[in-house]
């Protein structure tokens, strides 16, 4: 006798239906496993809902005999699969892993077939399941038959799927479908706009893969969504961006709106990263003075400066050369508690060095080591390449043995280094004694390295040294490389329908200063004085602002204006070192200085010629040697007509390029153009280096305007730059000839009290010193005899 109450017969029935259809689930299963869905037992069984989903969610049954029995229902007459149904399916075959991914397209043509759709859930499980194997145009059907199928996606699903693919490196189909999804009429319930965290993770992406062009159209087409906005993180990403491409005029308008916008809104507005990136912005364009302004600015502004608004201060200030404005943030960062690094310290010592600061340079790294910063291998190399720099090579190789002894402090740019100081100096055994050592401690000989050993060859008349390359340097494909390079070079150049032809004629002869002076000109009608409207020059200050200097700068900055800065403060490179995408431009800035220092100029620009027509874009490097040869053999239009064409080629000019420009106005006898391009590049935002310096020294000393020069000298000291031994040398040669012989020896004076050791050119200007004071000895002389004979 049962015990309690019994089942109702509803309920009896219920329990015994259930418990046949779960009998039948495991029978079919079992007939799956073994037989598959070719068995006639399987036919006469009525297919349901019930029964299917149970039988797909079966865990003992094989994911493939699933898919087969899935795609075996679907054949069975009047029967249709339901939403159910095809959601258990996709999330089996996602579960399953990437080799049942390729069964999804034909699951999705049978479910369009079927007139069913399943939720946004499943798509999303799709679409992650697809990108996550790598199969990203899968990813774009999906979204196509999700379209096709008229399923509304809320935004959550494409910016997932958005930034799965920029995070996949996938920038192309990332980009297609953000367009597809801004072509779309979203104000009908169609496709919707990207969150502003998708946009900002696509901006940063573009960013980094340096695609201005992109970058700049998903800018536009975004401003033209009206129900789009830019959060403080678009503001800053787009600020930077622009800024770095050259584009102040943009970043500055951006940081306008920013300051318009918070006005409305307390919780918006421009942030520390703002102005860390409109700092920066200022620093890589050279407006470090207007940097260094912001900065001031910035600490009144309720915003305290971090690690990083420091770092990019010293940052542009040793590059400019403005080391005692360096020096002065490096000071307050510490004072307010901040620990400077090794970069920082890194930065600061190779500006020392670069401003001649010899002492203050060793000082800095004795306090570097007893703050307990870590010295780099970067650190080594930045002391070493600045001793050689400065004329302390012996201290300088002292250093670099000293370094190897220990074993961990040098690396492969520690040996370049030394070698190519080696090459200077002629001793080409010892580089490659060297080198040899290098490849053996494991360190990659990169083109740097070959290429300085094939100028240091070629200067030393050792043309068949080449080859040697081969015997010691044996690692890697890069030698073979550069000799064949050179091989299929030299077969170009020995071209027998050209030989005899002036290829200096390439480059446009302007005939005139034309290029000089627009650049004047444009100096004069922009930045600081631009003539805006009267509207523009006349807006109302206000008195309530926290950054009144950035408002002032923003309201100077036209939205048209995107020219790039006047001048880059990165110096070109002879080796740019990206590769095989710059091999070919490398291996021809090596040959055009081997050939120009030779004095084979039309060769130069045969070599110039046959690489342009071949596709090769020259570099800033590539310019200024040209630019420097037609200098030197006095042909002066054609060096304007290279600075033509690298303004047309818009290649953004670097310090050398504008103190070739100030050699060949001063060789003219044109000083007084070549004080108005100092003053054209300190405007916008330039800055002189000690060659730049030395280039104005001389040509004014030329021209007889001594005063101007002695200016100039005392302007490069209270600048932070200690004169070097060529200073000293010009200004003691154009004293001497100018019969200012007192002064000439105060120069000298100086020189030697600075500590700067004299060179083969001091002996020589001495000489000339020497017989200055005789002349004027003998001078005095024939008066003081003259008076006696008139007397007597």
């Amino acid at each position: 006798m049962r015990h309690g109450r019994g089942l109702s017969s509803s309920a009896a029935a219920g329990a015994g239906m259930k418990l046949g259809d779960i009998l039948l689930a495991a029978s079919i299963s079992k007939t799956l496993s073994e037989r598959g869905t070719l068995t006639a037992d399987l036919e006469s069984i009525p297919l349901s809902e019930a029964l299917v989903v149970q039988i797909l969610g079966r865990n003992s049954l094989d994911v493939s005999r699933k898919v087969v029995f899935f795609r075996w229902c679907s054949l069975r007459n009047n029967y249709k699969h339901s939403v159910s149904a095809y959601s258990h399916i996709f999330r089996t075959v996602c579960r399953a892993g990437a080799e049942f991914l390729d069964q999804v397209p034909v699951l999705l043509s049978s479910m369009k077939d079927d007139g069913v759709v399943v939720g946004p859930e499943t798509f999303k499980l799709l679409l992650d399941s697809i990108i996550r194997a790598g199969k990203y145009g899968s990813a774009i059907e999906i979204l196509d038959h999700m379209e096709e199928l008229g399923t509304g996606l809320n935004s959550f699903v494409y910016d997932s799927v958005l930034v799965a693919l920029i995070r996949k490196d996938q920038l192309g189909l990332a980009l297609s479908l953000f367009f597809r999804l801004l072509d779309g009429d979203e104000g009908q319930g169609g496709i919707p706009v990207p969150a502003s965290n998708a946009c900002n993770q696509l901006f940063v992406a573009l960013r980094k893969a340096d695609m201005k062009v992109e970058f700049r159209n998903v800018f536009e087409k975004l401003r033209e969504k009206k129900d789009f906005e830019l959060d403080t993180q678009g503001y800053n990403i787009c600020i930077h961006a622009f800024g770095c491409w050259g584009d102040l005029g943009t970043a500055m308008e951006l940081f306008k709106e920013m300051k318009d916008k918070s006005l409305n809104s307390s919780s918006f507005g421009p942030d520390l990263y703002t102005y860390n990136s409109l700092i920066r912005v200022l620093c890589l364009v050279g407006k470090v003075k207007d940097a260094l302004t912001v900065w001031e600015e910035l600490k009144g502004s309720g915003h305290e400066p971090d690690a990083f608004t420091y770092r990019i201060l010293i940052q542009g200030c040793s590059k400019s050369y403005g080391m005692d404005d360096a020096m002065r943030v490096f000071n307050e960062m510490q004072y307010n508690g901040f620990r400077p690094d090794t970069i920082v310290y890194n930065t600061l010592l190779d500006g020392l060095f670069k401003a001649r600061k010899v002492m203050e340079a060793c000082q800095l790294f004795e306090k570097m080591v007893m703050d307990g910063v870590r010295a780099s291998c970067w650190t080594h190399n930045i002391a070493i390449s600045g001793l050689f720099r400065n004329g302390r090579a012996i201290a300088g190789y002292t250093l670099f043995c000293d370094l190897k002894k220990k074993g961990q402090f040098v690396d492969g740019i520690t040996y370049s280094i030394v070698v190519l100081q080696l090459c200077r100096e002629g001793q080409l055994e010892e580089a490659l004694r060297l080198v040899e050592e290098m490849e053996a401690r494991g360190f990659v000989v990169d083109l740097v390295t070959i290429t300085s050993l094939l100028i240091g060859f070629h200067k030393q008349g050792r043309w068949d040294w080449t080859e040697r390359l081969m015997r010691h340097i044996r690692d890697g494909n890069l030698v073979p490389n550069v000799l064949n390079w050179k091989a299929n070079m030299e077969a170009s150049l020995k071209a027998p329908q050209s030989r005899k032809k002036d290829y200096t004629s390439m480059f446009p002869s302007e005939g005139n200063l034309r290029e000089i002076m627009d650049l004047i000109r444009s100096a004069d009608m922009g930045m600081d004085g631009s003539p805006g409207s009267e509207e523009e020059v006349a807006q109302p200050e206000d008195h309530w602002s926290s950054s009144p200097y950035m408002d002032q700068l923003a309201s100077q900055m036209k939205s048209c204006d995107i020219s790039s800065p006047p001048l880059s403060l990165n110096r070109g490179q002879r080796v740019q070192a990206k590769g095989i995408d710059s091999f070919d431009i490398d291996m021809v800035n090596t040959y055009l200085s081997i050939f120009l220092a030779k004095g084979k100029l039309s060769l130069a620009c045969k070599l110039f010629e046959i690489f342009s027509n071949m596709g090769v874009d020259p570099v800033t490097y590539t310019y200024n040697s040209m630019m420097t040869a037609f200098v030197k053999k006095g042909r002066f239009n054609k060096a304007w007509g290279v600075f033509h064409e690298m303004g047309e080629k818009i290649c953004l000019p670097d310090i050398a390029t504008y103190n070739v420009i100030i050699q060949g106005l001063g060789k003219m006898g044109r000083a007084d153009l070549a004080s108005a391009v100092l003053d054209t590049l300190m405007k916008q935002g330039g800055y002189l280096d000690i060659v730049m310096y030395n280039t104005l020294i001389n040509a004014l000393g030329k021209a007889g305007r001594i005063d101007e020069a002695t200016k100039l000298f005392e302007q490069m000291k209270s600048s932070g730059i200690n004169p070097d031994v060529v200073t000293f040398n010009t200004l003691i040669e154009i004293h001497a000839k100018a019969g200012q012989l007192k002064a000439a020896y105060k120069f000298l004076k100086t020189m030697l009290d600075a500590g700067c050791s004299p060179d083969h050119v001091t002996d020589t200007t001495l000489d000339l010193l020497g017989k200055e004071i005789e002349k004027l000895r003998y001078k005095k002389a024939s008066m003081v005899r003259t008076r006696k004979d008139d007397s007597s």
